[in-house]
């Protein structure tokens, strides 16, 4: 029999559209209804086309509905700038398509706005993208005469946060597309996972816009189409796991662990072998509860780690919005 899956009840974190259906399907022991995937491999990445069709899936799996592209490349975080290129030129073409899928022009004007607060590593990654952006709407407003076939009008900023501007990110997106009418917004920011093996080696790509509590910086208004009155593609990466849900999980490694070795894990975990996951959960936030928030972990490697990534992204994004840009030999690091 299946049944609809509260993700609330987990209160697990994450911003990933994958990890929320793997944690759905755990629970239901099998497919959620409304919610369908493929995914394929080559060179060491792994892209995965996730689509929430309906309510049902939506509700399931805790996610809006609409599309979702996910990019998982493990050995990322090697720093092998080689990789780097077949994956910001694996992004490009996959972006393209999905422009395509969503109905979006290849001559429509485009801002991206990168979220985030560059003071802060691990939610610098939108302002990052947005410095290696190519912009382009200057010459379409100046001189369009001279701007060569190829290209289209590309604008980008990165408003900050509200402690420092004092202006919801949202609010400052909404008056400059009122000024520069773009036919789409692309928004970046940085996520949060529940897993340390998919922070800083993973992208995804989503048509359904930023909207409020998600991401690390928890945007209390979020950029959507029905907002901002235009398409909204919201781009992440998760760069931190939010410590509670970093320590439910090993206990789930452990109990596999002791599991594999003896069998029985009853005398070594005692009670906690016999909590729910969000029983678990729970307790977790409870003993964690006197520091009066719950704390965000990033690798120690996040500042190169962010710059690479942010370069993959910025290179892809370049190559998928020009035409004139080779989508298959797209350099995706600064030298």
């Amino acid at each position: 029999m299946t049944h609809d899956i509260d993700l609330s009840l987990y209160a697990v974190h994450t911003d990933l559209a994958l990890e929320a259906k793997e944690m759905a399907e755990q629970s239901n022991g099998g497919p959620i209804p409304g919610v369908v995937s493929e995914s394929h491999e080559e060179d060491g990445i792994t892209i995965t086309r996730l689509q929430v069709q309906n309510e049902a899936g939506s509700r399931a799996i805790g996610k809006i509905i609409g599309n979702y592209v996910t990019f998982e490349v493990p050995e990322l975080r090697t720093h092998d700038s080689e990789l780097g290129d077949k994956v910001a030129t694996s992004f490009a073409k996959e972006f393209e398509r999905f422009l395509q899928q969503i109905g979006v022009a290849t001559d429509a004007g485009v801002l991206i706005v990168g979220l985030g607060n560059w003071n802060v590593t691990p939610d610098a990654l939108g302002p990052l993208v947005v410095e290696n952006t190519m912009v382009t709407r200057q010459f379409f407003e100046l001189m369009p005469d001279q701007v060569a076939p190829g290209y289209r009008a590309v604008s980008a900023v990165a408003p900050g946060v509200l402690g420092i501007t004092g202006i919801e990110s949202s609010e400052i997106v909404q008056g400059i597309i009122e000024k520069t009418r773009p036919d789409l917004v692309i928004a970046i920011d940085a996520l949060a996972s529940r897993s340390l093996e998919r922070v800083n080696t993973t992208i995804q790509i989503a048509d359904t816009g930023i909207h409020p509590g998600s991401g690390i910086g928890n945007k209390r208004k979020g950029l959507t189409k029905e907002i901002l009155g235009v398409p909204v593609v919201a781009i992440g990466v998760p760069t931190v796991v939010y410590a509670s849900t970093l320590v439910n999980s090993a206990f789930d490694m452990m109990k596999k662990h002791f599991q594999k070795e003896q069998g029985d894990t009853s005398q070594l975990m005692g009670l906690v072998d016999q909590l729910a996951e969000q029983e678990r959960l729970a307790l977790v936030k409870e003993v964690l509860s006197p520091l009066k928030h719950d704390l965000l972990v990033t690798p120690k490697e996040i500042d190169q780690f962010i710059e690479d990534i942010a370069n993959v992204i910025a290179s892809g994004l370049n190559a998928a919005l020009h035409e004139a840009i080779d989508t298959n030999n797209v350099a995706a690091y600064t030298h």
